[in-house]
């Protein structure tokens, strides 16, 4: 299981890349090995400021859909827009191509809430 160690993640299955005050964010590969062929990404958030925790889209696979959850607090300034077209890459690239939105951070101490990648590890028992 691929669980990169410079990135942050959420007990939701989220990982945040963070570079000054923009988070890139996306599932992690725990995540889409779950819910297994992912078929759609829907984002309806971009250009609102949204609080830590709420959903700020959902992800549709054959069988399921799960609410993506924003893991930290700001607006939402991007997102990756060949997703609509290509969400598969969300299975075959988690942590590339598959990121799902940019967001401007608004409380940085929020990022001391999320978790180092040995403490997902332990989360989801890898």
């Amino acid at each position: 299981m691929n669980i990169p160690a410079n990135l942050k993640y959420t007990k939701d299955h989220e990982w945040v890349s963070i570079d000054g005050d923009i988070a890139t964010v996306g599932i992690t590969d725990f995540a889409q090995k779950e819910l297994g062929d992912i078929v759609y990404v829907e984002v309806e958030t971009l250009d609102q400021t949204l609080s830590q925790d709420e959903v700020f889209g959902t992800v549709e696979a054959v069988k399921t859909v799960s609410d993506l959850f924003l893991p930290l607090s700001g607006e939402i300034i991007e997102f990756n827009e060949a997703l609509e077209v290509t969400p598969e890459v969300v299975n075959a690239d988690p942590y590339g191509k598959a990121w799902m939105i940019k967001v401007k951070i608004s409380n940085t101490s929020e990022i001391e809430k999320l978790l180092s990648s040995d403490d997902y590890k332990k989360l989801i028992g890898a």
